[in-house]
């Protein structure tokens, strides 16, 4: 079984609008939404794929009801830790000449809460797979993501690379912020990565939006891809099925 964990997952609100005009009323052309985080978006894609999975993570509020409700009609189990304060957050994302994000920080997460989710856990067996993905509550410790398959950025990367994940997935610029620089070409972003892989990593995949992405497998071997031709309708997730 595989299973994804969600520490953080959300709604995501999706507006599509003319030219975003500053201090008035702007309206929308239509409006999505979708349910998720990155944990969840994994299950989403798996799901797609005739794979099955069980999503866990943390819900609270009315809003966790309804992430619960849409990934369960969605045809993927859930066994979720329910919080008995706050909501489960609201990301906005506006879609203009121009796209704008506005990601809430999420409910706060006691330690009893945190203990129920790693009870779950410790069900898993050996040859199950464990995915862990995306930003975490400010409430949470930043060593959570210290066991798996990671992608995740910055510091909660760099602490798990000591336990050799078989798979991390940044993209080209959480690669710079990993090391303070930034990097222009594929040449540099290789190199770093191969820095990650010194570090523990047994596969390196860096996204790079527009231009592709590259991947340092367990052999040390690079492969380069581009991406497909076409118009970007929504970049949402877009990381989140690579994984």
């Amino acid at each position: 079984m595989i299973y994804t964990v969600t520490f953080n997952p959300a709604i995501d609100y999706i507006v599509h609008t003319g030219e975003i005009e500053l201090g008035r009323v702007n309206r929308t052309k239509n409006e999505e939404i979708y349910f998720g985080g990155k944990g969840i978006n994994v299950s989403m894609v798996l799901s797609e794929l005739g794979i099955k999975s069980k999503a866990f993570g943390f819900v609270a509020g009315f809003t966790g009801k309804a992430i619960e409700e849409g990934v369960s009609s969605a045809g993927i189990e859930t066994d979720f830790v329910h919080l008995d304060k706050g909501f489960s957050r609201i990301n906005v994302k506006i879609k203009s000449s121009r796209e704008t994000e506005l990601n809430a920080q999420g409910p706060e997460i006691s330690k009893e809460k945190i203990d129920e989710l790693f009870r779950k856990l410790d069900e898993i067996q050996s040859g199950d797979t464990i995915v862990l993905a995306g930003s975490i509550p400010s409430s949470l410790p930043s060593d959570i993501y210290e066991r798996a398959v990671v992608d995740a950025t910055k510091d909660l990367l760099m602490n798990v690379l000591k336990y050799k994940p078989f798979l991390i997935k940044p993209n080209n610029f959480e690669l710079g912020e990993m090391f303070g620089v930034e990097l222009k070409s594929t040449d540099e972003i290789i190199e770093y990565a191969r820095k990650l892989k010194e570090m523990g990593a047994v596969n390196v995949l860096v996204s790079m939006a527009s231009d592709g992405a590259v991947l340092l497998d367990e052999n040390d071997k690079t492969h380069i891809c581009g991406v497909c031709e076409g118009k970007v309708k929504n970049s949402t997730g877009s990381g989140d099925s690579m994984v």
